[in-house]
């Protein structure tokens, strides 16, 4: 199906609006995206604490009614590793945290073209050991922890549950994947569908991927790519989430998949009628709204 009304009205104020990305760097991006800041919705009454995660700047959601140790979730955010941070996710988080009854930590990982692979897959590796291993002390309850993250987060989040099965600890119970993208590499018919005009075009991917990968062998690689590693077995259940008109949708399709043929317990959603980037549009995108209400509702199946 064609975007939904709603959607296609929130694209059209956007492409009118953004910059053009023919020429734009991703330093001019960052400072555009800026403006996208999302603060928390104080009906969700959580309390905020920034903490030094092993050298990773993090903040920590806590419901203000939480009393004993509660899991935890570490978030990576989107941005195609060129830009948005933790303020940029504050709502969606937040949201998180309140629906799936839970903490959330959300990662500041280090941007690029500054910080070239793998430099934000090291830093969401050492957060998620920094949690596991601290998260006590900010009455979190370590033993029960997830990974999630949306877009580039999503994808950062299941390449560090694949590196916590290489290389030793935290247990891990479930990921939850927001639109991520797995394959670098393939030409998939989602990416030429919607390659102009739906927010992530083929010009925006290009330039994330020229800052983020200036090498194109890294493309390839299981940590830039996480559908092509040799091994997926042993990762942690999935959850991966999809937005119908997205060039990334026939990836995260794929890979849950893939998973699936990993012997991994994957449920795979598409979210028909919305764009890349829909789930943080909560409150005005009816499926933005089923969206984060079925993260929640994984959050606290996993940890129940």
């Amino acid at each position: 199906m064609p975007l939904n009304e709603t959607s296609a009205g929130i694209l059209a104020f956007m492409n009118a609006n953004m910059p053009s990305m023919q020429g734009l760097t991703a330093q001019e991006f960052r400072a555009y995206s800026a403006q996208m800041v999302q603060p928390a919705d104080p009906a969700d009454r959580v309390t905020m604490q920034d903490v030094d995660a092993g050298g990773v700047p993090a903040r920590i959601y806590r419901r203000e009614e939480a009393g004993a140790a509660e899991p935890v979730v570490a978030f990576y955010h989107g941005g195609g590793y060129i830009a948005c941070g933790i303020d940029s996710h504050e709502r969606l988080c937040s949201r998180l945290a309140r629906l799936g009854a839970c903490a959330v930590v959300s990662v500041d990982y280090r941007l690029a073209p500054e910080h070239v692979f793998p430099a934000a897959v090291d830093d969401a590796l050492t957060a998620a050991r920094w949690v596991a291993e601290n998260g006590a002390q900010y009455g979190l309850d370590t033993a029960r922890m997830m990974l999630a993250g949306d877009s580039a987060g999503g994808t950062l989040a299941t390449v560090t549950a694949a590196r916590i099965r290489d290389e030793g600890g935290p247990a891990i119970a479930h990921q939850l994947l927001i639109y991520p993208g797995t394959d670098m590499v393939t030409d998939f018919p989602s990416a030429r569908e919607y390659d102009e005009g739906y927010f992530l075009d083929r010009d925006f991917s290009e330039l994330c991927l020229n800052a983020y990968l200036p090498d194109p062998a890294d493309r390839a690689h299981p940590w830039a790519s996480p559908s092509r590693a040799a091994d997926l077995s042993g990762l942690p259940a999935a959850t991966i989430m999809t937005a119908e008109c997205d060039p990334l949708r026939d990836g995260g399709r794929l890979y849950a998949r893939q998973l699936q043929d990993a012997g991994i317990a994957a449920e795979y959603i598409e979210y028909p009628g919305v764009f890349h980037g829909f789930a943080s549009m909560f409150g005005t995108i009816a499926e933005a709204d089923q969206a984060v209400e079925k993260a929640g509702e994984v959050i606290r199946r996993t940890f129940a």
